[in-house]
């Protein structure tokens, strides 16, 4: 932490109490560098000994310009940048965006392909929860739990990167359907993580519970009210876990999810650890729908037929010409995209997750706007951060779950 300049003062007059132009409180930055703040964030605080006045977020420090980039390059090449705004949801980030460029262009997607995509969207908001409650745990000290996490997450992204060869970053998802189909393996790893996974989530709660220093540092802190969650526009677990019942997937179900019977966890409680206990609910919740999503999967193709906007089958490139000139032009011009605009959203680990996108009749998107839920939850902080201990900032962060490209486009 670093003291805060007299010119940065002069700057914040209009945010910061009388009491701190006044010298009676201490003004200090947390962050940017600060291994509490999942990413690059600078917190300025104001403090009245150990007691947080004031939380004014200061963010910037990793500004991409991706949306602005995604605008000069064809669609499906714009679709690649989307994996990294927020590199915890990487698929969902892909599905959202396709979904848009397939509601502006009609496009269909075969059945096998939505289900294989509600089930890599879940098994997303698992290692994504799987990060969160690991980190999160790590900040208020717990550390075997960080190690039991990412045990569970190297399992889902070996799924990853057996379909797309990737771990990460796997541009996986494509306008009309799927880069290609899963490989055979495929069900057999999903279903042995499925059938493995609610013993371990068990074994999270019992280290955590009833811990009495999980307790203390979770329970009673950083406490949003129903009403609150409603006035500031909370999504995601954080809503949930005030009491706000809203779930995309429920509300305006996307990809077949109204097909799937699965709960919204809600608790009424709205502080760190009702937070945590959504989240634990979600992933048996997330488990029930990749079971349900492998049962009911059909044999089939994963890309649509419509030849105006989808590449032919690498098979006929060799053989036929016409295949051949079609994938040249194609990837090298782009395909026009009927002049209109939309917004899709879906359901991300984090909450609300919503693409913008113009077209203007050309094979570039005219504009591209992220609705992103770290974004919205970090307004949240001067709200979560008063009246509790500096320390307690740690936990709080923690539980609104930010990820800083996400924020910062």
């Amino acid at each position: 932490m670093t003291e805060i300049r007299d010119v940065d003062v002069a700057e914040l007059r209009h945010l910061v109490s009388e009491r701190a132009l006044k010298g009676e409180t201490m003004l200090l930055n947390m962050g940017p560098q600060h291994p509490s703040t999942h990413g690059v964030l600078r917190l300025m605080l104001e403090l009245d000994g150990e007691i947080v006045v004031n939380c004014i977020p200061d963010i910037g420090f990793l500004h991409t310009g991706v949306e602005k980039n995604m605008e000069s390059k064809t669609y499906q090449k714009a679709e690649v940048m989307t994996d990294r705004l927020d590199y915890m949801n990487p698929i969902g980030n892909n599905l959202v965006y396709c979904l848009a460029v397939e509601k502006l262009c009609d496009l269909d997607v075969p059945l096998r392909a939505q289900g294989v995509r509600v089930i890599l969207a879940e098994l997303t908001r698992l290692n994504s929860h799987l990060l969160w409650l690991g980190t999160s745990g790590l900040d208020i000290g717990a550390m075997s739990l960080f190690l039991y996490c990412m045990r569970e997450r190297e399992m889902i992204l070996d799924i990853f990167e057996m379909c797309s060869g990737q771990r990460m970053m796997t541009t996986y998802i494509r306008p009309g359907g799927l880069w290609r189909d899963v490989p055979v393996e495929f069900e057999g790893a999903v279903r042995d993580f499925i059938e493995l996974m609610p013993r371990r989530i068990e074994e999270y709660e019992s280290l955590l519970n009833e811990n009495p220093l999980f307790l203390e540092r979770t329970a009673g802190i950083g406490v949003l009210t129903y009403e609150n969650a409603i006035r500031w526009g909370a999504t995601g677990p954080i809503a949930r876990g005030s009491g706000v019942k809203f779930d995309l997937r429920k509300e305006r179900p996307y990809m077949g999810y109204e097909q799937y019977d699965f709960d919204i966890p809600t608790r009424t409680e709205g502080d760190v650890r009702a937070r945590y206990l959504v989240r634990m609910d979600e992933m048996r919740e997330s488990l029930k729908i990749i079971r349900q999503a492998l049962d009911k999967l059909p044999y089939g193709p994963v890309r649509s037929n419509n030849r105006k906007f989808i590449p032919p089958p690498r098979s006929e490139i060799g053989v036929s010409m016409e295949a051949l000139i079609h994938h040249f032009k194609l990837w090298t011009e782009g395909f026009n995209v009927p002049k209109g605009a939309i917004y899709t959203a879906i359901e991300s680990p984090r909450g609300e997750l919503g693409v913008y996108l113009e077209s203007d009749g050309g094979p570039k998107p005219y504009r591209v706007h992220y609705r992103t839920p770290s974004f919205a939850a970090l307004q949240l902080m001067p709200l979560l951060a008063k009246g509790h201990f500096i320390a307690d900032l740690v936990a709080i962060i923690a539980s609104i779950d930010i990820v800083l490209g996400d924020t910062d486009r």
